[in-house]
């Protein structure tokens, strides 16, 4: 490009970039339009002076053209701040040092499988098409803070294509601002994904699409507003997943789906309700940090595993989560509920959930079964409450002594069989294995014999319970 064909503007950008020089038009907004040929032929094989390093540093300005740079190599530092871009950079495929378009305003970007030896600064960015990242290589920091991408009505496409991104820092995203689809799928972040304060609107559709996502360090979410469906199935996440004071609606589906995760802690705590299904099926979760209150009706939680649970809340709290999954009954699911209370050394709670399994259990038997395991509860709580079986014992003792003191039941043979008594005479009858030598000598007749029929029955009934409640509390330890 000859300079003799450059514009006052494009010859103050031509003359800077040798020296690394900043060029700002902000002061000078009549004068400030630069052909994207310019800057591409700058960029490409532009002048250079011995002992300087060249950078193109415009802000500002207004590029008219095509900006194209598919595939290229560029060796010198690209910052184009607080400029207006008339048409779609495309930068697909090319590898630059680094690059940085803050607070500028474009009609989409388009940089799939684009290298970045540094990192690459999108922050406060205005977009008014889809933003295309997809397969992109950023060795440093991927930066979009405070950034706004939204697209015309009907668009199909994502608005923000991040899938198969390789990013050797943080994600940082802190403020964005979308109105669209996110795809994350398959990114491989280094650092951390921050997205606090982030405000993602896709209603009825997937607002945040990050399938196999793998990070290494954390996913901060706190006070994010997600309308839409976040599906983050497979993702690897080390550190936490923090939402705290996070707003995720997607009614009539899934708010969030974090199924087959493996995480190290899960906050969501101090928001309003979760909006739409919450899906956390098969994760492995070390800390799961969850606030009942946020909990929403649809909950799907088939063989979540977690080693610890908080905050610390009574068992009546918790038990609704285990009921919300379809109405389906899954053990595993109480086993679990059960072994958290158990760490914290509160066996009360625990046994409350194990009384609340059987008793959900006891939903899925045929009538016999239904029948006998509501015996179970009635008498002794499925042998969690042994002192019931003790006030049920005690209660049928004072009625069958009082009935046989008041009328004693003759005796089988009188010169043989001992004196009377009403009390071991009615422990014999109930406790069916010891034996005090008082039922085989007494024989009772009319109501005392029904009577003598039911404390027996009721002996055997308590004697099974308790052995059955006893069974599962050693087999557990």
């Amino acid at each position: 490009m000859e300079i003799n064909d450059l514009t006052p503007a494009e010859l103050r950008v031509w003359q800077a970039f040798p020296k690394g020089e900043a060029v700002d038009f902000r002061d000078a907004p009549d004068q400030r339009s630069v052909r994207a040929a310019v800057l591409r032929a700058l960029l490409l094989d532009g002048p250079v002076v011995s002992g300087e390093v060249a950078a193109l540093k415009v802000a500002g300005a207004r590029v008219t053209g095509v900006l194209d740079l598919r595939y290229a190599t560029v060796e010198s530092v690209v910052r184009l701040s607080h400029c207006h871009f008339e048409d779609v950079p495309d930068l697909s495929g090319a590898q630059l040092k680094y690059l940085n378009l803050s607070g500028s305003r474009l009609p989409g970007l388009a940089s799939a499988r684009i290298r970045v030896d540094g990192g690459l600064r999108l922050t406060d960015c205005r977009f008014t098409g889809p933003v295309r990242l997809g397969g992109a290589q950023i060795a440093g920091a991927l930066y979009l803070e405070g950034a706004e991408i939204t697209a015309p009505e009907g668009t199909a496409d994502p608005v923000l294509q991040l899938h198969q991104v390789t990013v050797g820092e943080d994600l940082c995203a802190s403020r964005l601002r979308t109105r669209g689809e996110i795809r994350l799928g398959g990114a491989t972040v280094s650092g951390s994904l921050r997205l606090e304060d982030a405000d993602l609107r896709h209603t009825g559709d997937f607002v945040l699409n990050a399938e196999a996502l793998e990070v290494g360090a954390n996913v901060l979410g706190r006070r994010l507003s997600a309308q839409g469906r976040i599906d983050m199935r497979g993702a690897r996440i080390p550190g936490r997943l923090d939402l705290l004071s996070s707003r995720l609606s997607n009614p009539g589906g899934t708010a969030m789906r974090a199924s087959s995760c493996v995480i190290g802690e899960v906050w969501l705590r101090r928001g309003p309700q979760i909006e739409g299904m919450l899906n956390l099926r098969r994760s492995q979760i070390e800390h799961l940090n969850l606030e009942p209150e946020m909990l929403p009706d649809q909950v799907r939680i088939l063989d979540l595993t977690y080693t610890s649970l908080t905050p610390h809340v009574p068992p009546e709290q918790r038990l609704p989560m285990l009921e919300r999954d379809e109405g389906r009954f899954d053990p595993h699911g109480y086993e679990q509920l059960t072994a958290s209370y158990r760490r914290t050394g509160d066996d009360h709670a625990a046994r409350l959930v194990q009384l609340a399994k059987q008793r959900r259990h006891r939903t899925t038997l045929p009538w016999y079964g239904r029948l006998w395991g509501r015996v179970q509860d009635a008498t002794v709580g499925y042998g969690f409450r042994p002192m019931r079986a003790l006030g049920w014992l005690l209660s049928l003792l004072a009625v069958g002594s009082v009935t046989f003191a008041l009328d004693a039941p003759a005796a089988l043979k009188a010169d043989e069989a001992p004196d009377f008594n009403p009390v071991f005479y009615t422990l014999d009858l109930l406790l069916p294995v010891i034996s005090f030598g008082q039922e085989s000598a007494f024989a009772p007749t009319g109501g005392q014999q029904w009577l003598s029929y039911v404390l027996v029955l009721a002996g055997w009934i308590l004697a099974t319970t308790v052995i059955a409640g006893v069974t599962r509390t050693v087999s557990r330890q």
